[in-house]
């Protein structure tokens, strides 16, 4: 759909996870497994492992009407108000006709689709968010997710993965990084340099200084375009290198994303194909596809979205759309996926999933920037100009391939004292306060929407050696904010440490710290501002 669709990420901050709820200790069941019945057996290990948990599993048995199906969801929902469902089972559309695909499936529901068909997409949209939707307005109320698995071992598969995953010791770097891969908008030079501005703006307004990020974007013009040969293979590494949550933004397909289009021609940037290829050197991300198709999971080949969640290496979870997706509820719904994630720090990625789509259809549009957006989402797509139906509409589109108890493993927070203002070559001295002891990573960076250089603009489409040299190194730059960084181990409770302002830091930075433990770990930021140097420096205290 467009590169402005990458306003996505616009709310990341801490905050203190929610209270249970007061019906917590029902003995009722609290987990509805709607399972295939080839697939049976298979997901007794998942239902031990979730048991252990204190999870309540009951399993709904498939093999009948998707009506049929969330009647029984809307009974256990009346008995236990905490109700989550997980769907195990593909949903080909080949099920109907032949009894031996109908045993591995459970059957999805297909809502009437009125704001995409305008944009040609088809007249029904798959959606799960139905098991979901108690009480018919469309909003769910219950978190659900689906493992569309075709065998038994690709169930087990799967089911070791999300055991690995919750019960990794790793906690690196990794767990604070997310990583961008953008489509080229194609508004024009014009259009769509002003949109990758307005992002970065955005992603530093809301997304605190102590996550790290990275764009790989595809306009050969922009700073943040590694080549038109490396894109493809940069697209993969900033995968394989391990992050908390990778994100493609821009047009999509059912078995790939957009292609890059450059003046000597298109190349591939990610499809089925190279599902093989995702082998993250930590834990796998969950995936976010901001883009139409991705999520087709009820089309007669299986979508991308499934090809890599089934992948030994692939995704833990993907969040994905189903038909043609429109940028502006996309960009909406992201925003209000990250704040239930960051913010409100949900326990598991169905509920936050759930709490997005709620938020998406139920929280006013009130404020100055909220009617900004709006008005320029209706300039921009006036044939969509009905934005609350929009955004209802993008409630289906949305689905989890994965499972909705996957739970989200949290940071705990550093506590940072700066000194509010300094100049460059000053020493100052950070104290703070950290829940964990580790080993801490601190770094002085520049705000997320500067660059620690001066990128040249490119009249020219360079191919030669030292064009694509140039094009390599200054992706490298721009996607690296520090200007200075360094390692020490922190004991657990009040520390203090003094650093240097770098000579080349100006304006708004940050300085951040990342704690890493044996069974847990933390992050955290501060402020400052940096002006230039005066003749004699001084040490600053906070």
């Amino acid at each position: 759909m467009s590169v402005w669709l990458s306003i996505l990420l616009t709310a990341l901050p801490s905050a203190s996870p929610p209270a249970a709820a007061a019906d917590d200790t029902s003995a009722a069941p609290d987990v509805a497994a709607i399972c295939a019945p080839a697939l049976r057996d298979a997901l007794q290990p998942w239902i031990d492992y979730r048991t252990l948990q204190g999870r309540r599993v009951t399993v709904v048995p498939a093999g009948r009407s998707a009506a049929d199906l969330k009647g029984d969801v809307q009974k256990l929902y009346a008995a236990n108000a905490n109700l989550v469902v997980l769907v195990v089972g593909d949903a080909e559309p080949t099920a109907d006709a032949d009894p031996a695909v109908r045993t591995r499936c459970v059957p999805t529901h297909f809502a009437e689709a009125k704001v995409n068909v305008v944009f040609g997409s088809e007249p029904q949209i798959a959606t799960d968010n139905w098991y979901g939707d108690v009480d018919d307005d469309g909003v769910p109320e219950i978190p659900v997710g689906r493992l569309p698995v075709d065998s038994s071992q690709e169930l087990l598969t799967i089911t070791r993965r999300i055991i690995d995953y919750e019960s990794s010791p790793d906690f690196g770097l990794w767990r604070r990084r997310i990583n961008l891969i953008a489509g080229l908008g194609g508004f024009g030079p014009v259009a769509d340099t002003a949109l990758e501005a307005a992002t970065k703006t955005l992603l530093t307004s809301h997304l605190p200084p102590a996550f790290d990020t990275t764009m790989t974007y595809a306009s050969w013009r922009s700073p943040y375009f590694p080549g038109p040969t490396a894109f493809h293979e940069t697209t993969l590494a900033r995968y394989n290198e391990g992050c908390l949550l990778w994100v493609y933004i821009g047009h999509g397909r059912q078995r790939e994303v957009d292609r890059l289009y450059t003046p000597d021609g298109a190349r591939s940037i990610l499809d089925v194909r190279h599902a093989s290829l995702l082998q993250p050197q930590r834990r796998p991300p969950l995936a976010l596809f901001l883009s139409c198709y991705s999520g087709a999971f009820d089309a007669p080949q299986d979508c991308l979205a499934e090809e890599m969640l089934r992948s030994e290496g692939g995704p833990i979870g993907v969040l994905c759309g189903s038909r043609v997706t429109l940028p502006y509820a996309m960009s909406i719904m992201a925003q209000e996926l990250m704040a239930s994630v960051f913010s409100n720090r949900v326990a598991t990625i169905g509920e936050a999933l759930r709490d997005a789509k709620r938020g998406l259809a139920l929280n006013r549009r009130e404020s100055e920037q909220d009617k900004q957006f709006d008005a320029l989402a209706k300039a921009l797509m006036p044939m969509a100009a009905d934005l609350e139906a929009q955004r209802r509409e993008h409630l289906s589109l949305f689905n989890l391939l994965g499972d909705p108890l996957l739970r989200l493993r949290q940071p705990e927070v550093v506590k940072l004292d700066v000194a509010a203002e300094a100049r460059q070559g000053d020493v100052i001295t950070v104290t703070g306060e950290s829940p964990t002891s580790g080993r801490a990573t601190i770094e002085f960076v520049v705000r997320r929407d500067r660059f620690t250089f001066r990128p040249v603009g490119r009249e020219e489409f360079d191919t030669t050696p030292s064009g694509l040299n140039e094009m390599a190194s200054t992706y490298m730059r721009a996607n690296d904010t520090r200007l200075a960084a360094s390692t020490m181990e922190l004991s657990r409770g009040p520390f203090h440490f003094d650093v240097t302002v770098p000579a080349e830091a100006k304006g708004e930075c940050h300085v951040r710290v990342y704690v890493e433990g044996t069974d847990r770990f933390a992050l955290g930021s501060g402020d400052i501002k940096v002006r230039p140097a005066s003749r004699t420096t001084t040490a600053l205290r906070p």
